[in-house]
């Protein structure tokens, strides 16, 4: 229920459920994909409480959350009544108003995306595993050892069956059709066929693309590769099924159609990929291999720079999954990647900048953005840190960026090449670990541009970057405000009560008494995540021994509830006050309360709101707890509680300053 409001405004600030073909989400952002763009207002997008940017770039419309993104997103699923994770019940797919590289950066993060949590986690557990091996702490010979490499590795040799359902789903295919074909792809006997010394003939002799055919089908040579761990090779396989599965829907009778469209587009599609689109697309990848690999080879500390240096760049506009792509080719084609492992260390030189701004800035607001933006950092998730501290204020992230060239160009001085897709910020290491020759110099490069990049971006922030923390430059800075909503804002009569995103107007210092006789607690020690959190706002609760609310000071009456179960105020100083009586009280439907003002009516510091049947509340098993939040905490440079324990009604309770 935390998101409610927030989705509401996310869907209509994108044109409204009928303008979204789909949607997903990665580690920080909502990844719509609009019919039409031009309908979606982004700056009322930027602008709604809980986003904290929008990024149009490879043909999706992308709305920057943080780190809840993944709650934000299963109410979002509800909210819109998206179905099919996400996907709107609509073959309306248009792309001709796309680029090329838009269009291939969409079909890659389409399919990459869905994956990519497992991804990293197989990557992980496997990289743990080859880091414990060649520490001496566990044998390869042991049960842990090959369990633990049997679950990351799982997951990367029968890639192709991973990749075929999310690839199934771009390309319109019947998800098991595509798994059917993954899984020929991985079968026994056509892995076996690659390596056996059973040659029938040789293609290409002379050539690089010279092949030893071991089998045929139907008299057509069959080109043998290996397909497991691989990526270019399902992804086309895919596609084409998913056009001849199409022409079969056309041309076979309706009464038929459930075993004649599958039976047919696996006795096309399945030979076709194995003898055509398997070899083109092995050869691909070997040449995209050999290229990147050429690359690396003139200047590593080149390629280094230049590629690290830009990389927060490409991931703000999304165009790193093209690099993704080429990585897992070349992981395919080389048994290791030797372009994105030079990327791997900005993170933390973004994270130095931020720890600085941290120690240099007064704002107590931008301070409680960086902070979690900076602990995400660590581990490799930049874009809230990125969105809502450097790049508002441009100097700090155009500072990051020198220092995170120079982390790229020690990795590539200490020729760092990644052996799995791991984990990101400080979980990348263990995947620089060569499975077979264990710990080398590029293991430790990475670390040492870790360590050196953080250090460089702090002290450059320091030196540099002082005057753009809090000084005019950062008038417009874009902020990370957290997500002012639970149930109370399911009614229409709320709207009002939404404070307007706007340069923060400090109030004046005030104190606000409690509202009810009982004993004062921390907010933060209710059971209630989001009023515990500060989601809602900074504030106090009270364990209620008396059965009436009363006005905390004089204010007007914002809003008020058919359920009786909270009400909204704006004091006489402009302190937004909602005093929510209960935990989940709405459930109640308006048993047990009973509202004593209206909407717009004023009313005078001790004046009754509302009164409830305490014990009828509690036999019916819910927490009376009331916690009183300011809706407004940003126009506050400190909000605090001026006592705890016991408490009258009309006592002062919370300082605001």
């Amino acid at each position: 229920m935390a998101y409610q409001y927030l989705c509401k405004k996310i869907i209509a600030g994108v044109g409204g459920k009928d303008n979204v073909i789909s949607v997903v989400h990665c580690t920080t952002r909502l990844r719509f994909k609009l019919k039409d763009e031009k309908k979606a207002n982004d700056e009322e997008v930027k602008n709604i409480d809980g986003v904290i940017s929008v990024v149009k770039a490879g043909g999706q419309y992308q709305v920057v959350i943080g780190n809840n993104v993944a709650d934000v997103y299963d109410e979002l699923i509800k909210i819109g009544g998206f179905s099919g994770g996400g996907e709107v019940p609509d073959d309306y797919e248009d792309t001709s108003n796309m680029s090329l590289l838009d269009r291939f950066i969409d079909m890659i993060s389409s399919i990459f995306t869905p994956a990519l949590g497992p991804l990293c986690a197989a990557g992980m557990i496997k990289g743990f595993a080859a880091m414990f091996a060649s520490l001496g702490w566990i044998a390869k010979t042991s049960g842990t050892y090959q369990i633990l490499y049997a679950i990351g590795d799982s997951f990367f040799y029968f890639l192709p069956i991973v990749l075929a359902l999310s690839a199934s789903k771009k390309f319109h295919l019947d998800k098991y059709i595509g798994l059917t074909i993954a899984a020929v792809m991985c079968y026994p006997s056509i892995v076996a066929m690659a390596s056996s010394h059973h040659v029938l003939f040789t293609l290409f002799k002379g050539t690089f693309l010279q092949s030893e055919i071991h089998a045929t089908f139907l008299g057509i040579p069959v080109v043998a590769a290996s397909y497991t761990s691989s990526v270019i090779p399902i992804i086309l396989a895919v596609w084409f099924a998913g056009h001849v599965q199409k022409w079969m829907k056309k041309i076979i009778p309706e009464t038929v159609k459930l075993f004649l469209v599958p039976f047919f587009t696996l006795l096309i599609a399945v030979p076709v990929s194995l003898i055509v689109i398997g070899p083109v697309a092995t050869w691909l990848g070997d040449i995209i291999g050999f290229a990147c690999k050429a690359v690396y080879g003139f200047s590593p500390i080149l390629a280094g720079l230049l590629l690290a240096g830009f990389w927060q760049v490409f991931v703000m506009f999304g165009l790193h999954w093209g690099i993704v792509a080429v990585a897992m080719a070349n992981l395919a084609a080389l048994g290791y990647m030797p372009i994105l492992p030079m990327s791997t260390a900005v993170c933390f030189a973004q994270i130095g900048v931020v720890l600085a701004i941290i120690f240099q800035t007064k704002d107590q607001k931008l301070r409680s953005v960086a902070i979690p933006a900076f602990v995400s950092g660590i581990f490799g998730v930049t874009e809230p840190a990125i969105y809502g501290v450097t790049l508002p204020r441009k100097k700090p992230f155009i500072l990051s960026c020198i220092a995170g060239a120079v982390t790229g160009g020690i990795i590539g001085a200490f020729h760092g090449l990644g052996y799995m897709m791991g984990g990101m910020g400080i979980f990348v290491y263990p995947s620089m670990i060569n499975p077979k020759a264990g710990i080398g110099m590029g293991f430790w490069g990475t670390i040492i541009a870790s360590v050196v990049g953080f250090i460089l971006g702090f002290l450059l922030q320091v030196l540099f970057g002082k005057n753009a923390v809090d000084g005019p430059e950062v008038a417009a800075a874009v902020e990370a405000p957290a997500p002012v909503v639970d149930e109370v804002y399911d009614h229409d009569e709320t709207q009002g009560a939404q404070p307007e995103k706007q340069n923060v107007c400090y109030n004046p210092a005030t104190t606000l008494a409690s509202p009810i006789k009982g004993n004062a607690v921390p907010l933060a020690s209710i059971k209630d995540e989001v009023f515990a959190s500060g989601a809602m706002g900074k504030g106090v609760a009270v364990e209620p021994s008396d059965n009436v609310i009363a006005a905390p000071d004089d204010a007007e009456v914002l809003m008020t509830f058919p359920t009786g179960h909270a009400i909204g105020l704006r004091t006489k100083d402009g302190a937004e006050v909602l005093i929510h009586i209960g935990m989940d009280t709405v459930e109640l439907q308006g048993k047990g309360f009973e509202t004593l003002v209206n909407k717009g009516d004023h009313v005078t510091k001790g004046q009754q709101l509302i009164k409830f049947d305490l014990d009828e509340i509690k036999n019916a098993g819910y927490d009376t707890t009331i916690p009183m939040v300011i809706t407004n905490s940003k126009n506050y440079h400190e909000i605090k509680a001026i006592k705890e324990g016991q408490v009258n009604a009309g006592d002062e309770l919370l300082s605001l300053k």
